[in-house]
């Protein structure tokens, strides 16, 4: 029965691919990839001519209903990115749910994959842990993701352009405190790869005015199991500056924002003593 492959290719080192996955991209009616040139050189590095096909985020919705018709005549189709593997924080969601949704067998070709090269890595306590992808840049949304990572007891896994990690890492120890454990992983797999670890507050002066190349994963720890027994003199503590700062005038949200940076804790908690304090 034909059926969708979706493929992890190498994320940087071509030693990485599977003989299986070489073997599906060979057998494959149809390749799709998110840029055909990256994987035209990839088949070609490997000596294989299937047909290619773009399917990016602007032509997902399109490719997904030819998919589905491929698979009906009996075509085999392989699902690719540019690297690494395909859905995490690429396009293709649409396209297997239709294959799904239309009866078809999805088929995962295990592979490289940047997420887990940097969690496995970085030395941070990885047992459970959240991937978020490509952070917003700005906004509530930015916000209420960094507050999600500090209050978070599981590793967090993101993915950042070079020209964005200072400014990450810098609003990550503001948010988390700047003695969390952190790792950037840079260039995976290639000849440059590079892992810097340290306190957020160490690793974000480091990375503040650097000239940063390649691809970056940050890996956050969670927060400690003390930090988390602490919560209740915490509360205390927070309610103690809650109620300084309302003498000094200042507004329940102001109050709650400032809880958030000195003593991280979530939004939800910071509004909460902030209302209480303000008597609402």
């Amino acid at each position: 029965m034909p059926a969708l492959s979706i493929v992890s290719t190498p994320i940087g080192n071509l030693g990485d691919i599977t003989r299986r996955a070489a073997e599906t991209l060979a057998a494959a009616d149809v390749v799709l990839a998110e840029d055909t040139r990256r994987t035209g050189g990839l088949l070609k590095h490997l000596g294989i001519e299937t047909r290619l096909m773009s399917a990016h985020e602007h032509n997902e919705a399109s490719r997904a209903s030819l998919v589905v018709t491929m698979l009906r005549e009996g075509k085999n189709v392989a699902l690719v990115s540019d690297a690494g593997t395909p859905l995490l924080s690429d396009p293709g969601a649409r396209i297997v749910r239709e294959v799904v949704d239309a009866g078809f067998d999805v088929v995962p070709i295990p592979g490289a994959s940047a997420l887990l090269s940097a969690l496995v890595a970085s030395g941070i306590e990885a047992e459970s842990f959240t991937f978020h992808g490509f952070p917003p840049r700005k906004g509530p949304e930015r916000a209420e993701l960094l507050e999600e990572i500090a209050a978070s007891p599981r590793a967090s896994v993101l993915y950042e352009s070079p020209n964005r990690v200072g400014k990450l890492l810098a609003d990550l120890a503001e948010a988390a405190g700047g003695e969390r454990r952190v790792c950037v992983a840079r260039e995976l797999t290639k000849m440059h790869e590079q892992f810097v670890r340290g306190t957020l507050a160490d690793v974000a002066t480091r990375y503040a005015d650097a000239d940063v190349l390649g691809e970056i994963v940050v890996v956050v720890a969670g927060r400690s199991v003390d930090a988390a027994a602490e919560g209740e003199v915490d509360a205390l503590a927070a309610r103690s500056v809650a109620d300084a700062l309302l003498a000094q005038g200042q507004s329940p949200s102001a109050i709650a924002k400032e809880l958030r940076r000195r003593m991280g804790i979530s939004r939800n908690e910071a509004y909460r003593i902030a209302q209480e304090a303000a008597g609402g």
